[in-house]
This record gives C-alpha cells, structure tokens and sequence, in this order.
C-alpha cells in the first residue's frame, strides 16, 4: 500500500461504539470565539502601493475617494492601512509596524497601537513586548491607546498578554485598570480557565477592593469552569470582608443549577453568614437546589427555626415543596408554639387547617371522594324494567305514556290534571337500591313461567 493510500483511509476511518454504532465523540480543541473587531475609516480607500510609498517615504500624501470627497491621506493614515495586509505582504506590514512603534512621532505609535491587534492575528513577533513598552511611554495619548490595546488584545491573546494584564490590573491608575479589568471580562467568555487563574492571585491581594472585583467575575464564569470556579466561591465565602462574601454568596444560585452538591454545602455555610445579605443569596440558592436532597431538607427544616427574620419566612413558605400534608402539619403545629412574627404565624396557620375536619360544609363534600358512575348500559337496563338509578327520575319515552302513569288523558286541562295527580299521588322514594336480578329483569321472568303453570294446571 502507498503512503498516500494510508493516509487517505486514516482520515476516511470513524471510530464508532462496538454497541451502539454511533461516532465516539472526541474532545476538540477550544477555539476563540471572539473575533477582533475591524475598524473602517478613509485608509480603506488606499491602495496598496499607496500605503507602502507612504511608509517608506516615498510620498507625502495620497489623494482618495471617500464619501462622495476628495482627500488626501498622510502617512498615519497609512499605518492604520496595515491591517488588511494577509499572505506574503503581511511579513512586509509587520516590519512597517515596528518601524512606526520605534517612531519619534507620537502620532505613528498611536497609529501604530489601533492597528496592533490587526496585524498580530497573522504575525504577533515582538508586538506585545512594544505594546508593554508603550503602557509607560512618556507621552499620555501613547499611553491610553496601549491601554485600550491591552484591552483588545486581551480575550485573544491570553498568553501573549498575561503578565502585562496581571500588572496592569493592579494599577493604580485608573483608565489602566479599568482597560485591564474590560480586558479580563473578555476573557471569560474565550478563555475561562486563564481567568480563573488570574482570580486566584487576586483573591491572595490585600486590597478588598480587588478581591472583591475579582469575586464579581466568577459569575460569568460559574457555567462553563471546573472544580477550580468552586474553589475559588469557597475562598470567597470564607473572606474577612462581608463586601466580598456578599459578591461571592450571589454566586450560589448560578451555582445550585450547575452542581447543586456543592451548592448545598457553600449554602449550609452562608445561612449561618453574620451577613443578612449572605443569607439570602443562600436561601435563592436553596429555593433553586433539588428539593428531594436530603441536605437541602435538612437546610430548610434548620433555617425555620432561625433568628433571622427573612431567612425563617423564606424557609417556611419552602415547607409545603418538601413535605406531605401530615407531616407539614405536624411541622407547623409544632413552630406555632414558638414563633412571634404575625405573618409567619398566618402562613403556619394556613398549614395546620384540614378543610376536611375544620372546613364549611361545602369544604368537607369538596374532600370526599366523588361516587363511581353507572355504566351507560346499566342504566338503560334499569330504566327499561321502570326502576330509577340513583337520585335521578325515570325518563319517559312516550308522552303519552307519562300522561298515563299520572292518571290523565291528553284531553283534559294539564293545570287541574296536575293538581290532582299531585294530591293523588304519594311521593317516590328518594332511592332504592336495585339488585342485579331486578337490573337484568329475572324476577319478572320467573312471574311470567309460574302463571303460565297455573294456567296450565286449571
């Protein structure tokens, strides 16, 4: 077999599971799902050789096309062209790039700076060495456009970028640190367990400011880390400052939907939080968690018996959830002889009434259990050999017949025939109990062949 033929059936083979069949599914490489935002402005209408006789000097200025006017275009126009450049051309853009960072001009490092993030898609050599240079150039709008570089840069180049990041959120200047910190929120959605590393030594700061911010970005990304994310709540839940237990214990609902295990135990540590806010956020939790835990009973079944108003009132509005009426009434039975507060006595209450012993009359017929119905067929049987069927009257057929068995005749005035008939006639019972024999008509049978005998006999 040739090599080409091998290869050729290496890709062409499908691992599939000797059960089912199916393709075995295989874990693919994580991809970034940013994608770097592309600035349009006139150096789009450049041309090529219009960019590079700029740069190297050859022209002054290039006049172009844009929007419906014509301009003419300088050298920093030119830099900012560099981004477009893809293939072979890109390795001749990328050395125009460092030319213009090294550049006396603020204006080139500036423009030097927008495009960086552009370029270093295809070739990043020695790009975030200068933009580290650049955070501490001597000029201030140098300064800010590495900043908003670094935050660009950030969620797609986390390794290129991760010691300048690091010391750029500790800045104490604040557009550095806040173009830090955007830059970091960036990365949880490309690159999460980058910026669980990055929590991880800031949670070691001593500035609460900073472990507190960086506490607030475990929200984001809760859903898509590992067992690292619940490190890392469980160290922020344990935290000296209550600022920053209270951004971590929000964590916690988030976290009850992912892996309600460790939900449960961060939940049963924050309901004894000295913290009313940490509480609650372990109560939310609690409400979210999968009430069938045993655990989460236990957690419930402790939190109605707290010294905490809110966290009571929550607990108890969850006992209906997780127990059965007999139970739930032993239960509210058993907190009424101690609670104070009116509107959790009110809800306990509630639990303890039976509409089926304490209720209106209306409410303990609603508590019985409805009769069986009569089959269709047994009806027709019944009302067929003249016998009613519960509490509902006999259905005449013929009217005539109805007028009959009331002892009146079609002719006669229905008004006095109804007077008559009504002090006639004795009320029916209200029910009377029909055998299967008087049902299915046998009795009437057995008459009928006893008075044929008789008759043959005399």
């Amino acid at each position: 077999m040739r090599p080409t033929e091998r290869i050729t059936l290496s890709r062409e083979y499908i691992a599939r599971d000797p059960r089912t069949g199916l393709p075995i599914a295989v874990a693919k490489q994580r991809k970034s799902v940013k994608k770097m935002k592309v600035e349009s402005g006139p150096w789009v209408a450049l041309t090529d050789d219009d960019v590079f006789s700029l740069l190297q000097g050859k022209i002054e200025t290039a006049s172009v096309r844009w929007k419906d006017k014509t301009i003419s275009l300088d050298r920093v126009y030119a830099i900012r062209a560099l981004g477009r450049f893809h293939g072979v051309r890109v390795l001749q853009a990328h050395s125009l790039l460092l030319t213009c960072l090294e550049s006396d001009a603020a204006e080139d490092r500036v423009a030097g700076l927008e495009v960086l993030p552009e370029v270093a898609v295809l070739k990043s050599d020695e790009l975030f060495d200068w933009l580290s240079v650049m955070l501490d150039d001597q000029d201030a709008n140098v300064r800010k456009a590495a900043s908003r570089c670094l935050s660009l840069t950030s969620p797609i180049f986390p390794s290129g970028v991760s010691s300048i990041l690091a010391n750029e959120l500790r800045s104490p200047v604040r557009y550095r640190m806040d173009a830090a910190w955007a830059g970091l929120s960036g990365l949880c959605d490309t690159w999460p367990e980058v910026v669980v590393d990055h929590v991880d030594s800031l949670l070691l700061e001593e500035d609460m400011q900073l472990r507190k911010k960086a506490t607030a970005l475990l929200k984001k990304i809760v859903n898509k880390g590992d067992s690292a994310v619940w490190d890392l709540i469980s160290w922020s839940l344990n935290d000296a400052e209550v600022e920053v237990r209270r951004v971590a214990a929000k964590n916690l609902p988030a976290l009850a939907r992912k892996e309600s295990r460790m939900a449960t135990l961060f939940a049963e540590r924050a309901l004894v939080d000295s913290d009313p806010d940490v509480r609650m956020s372990a109560i939310k939790a609690i409400q979210v968690l999968d009430t069938d835990n045993g655990r989460a009973r236990d957690l419930v079944v402790r939190g109605t018996t707290s010294k905490d108003l809110k966290v009571r009132s929550a607990c108890v509005e969850l006992l209906p959830r997780l127990f059965g009426e007999e139970v739930l009434r032993a239960m509210a039975e058993e907190l009424l002889n101690t609670e104070k507060d009116e509107k959790i006595i009110a809800s306990l209450k509630e639990m303890v009434f039976d509409a089926s012993l304490e209720g209106t009359e209306a409410q303990k017929n609603a508590q019985l259990a409805p009769a069986a119905p009569v089959p269709t067929l047994d009806r027709e049987v019944a009302e067929a050999h003249g016998h009613r069927v519960g509490l509902e009257p006999i259905r005449p057929t013929d009217p005539s017949q109805a007028s009959k068995e009331n002892g009146s005749s079609p002719d006669k005035n229905p008004v006095s025939d109804s007077k008559t008939s009504t002090a006639e006639t004795a009320p029916a019972p209200v029910y009377r109990a029909v055998s299967q024999d008087e049902m299915m008509g046998y009795d009437d049978d057995f008459e009928d062949e006893d008075a044929d005998d008789d008759a043959d006999y005399f």
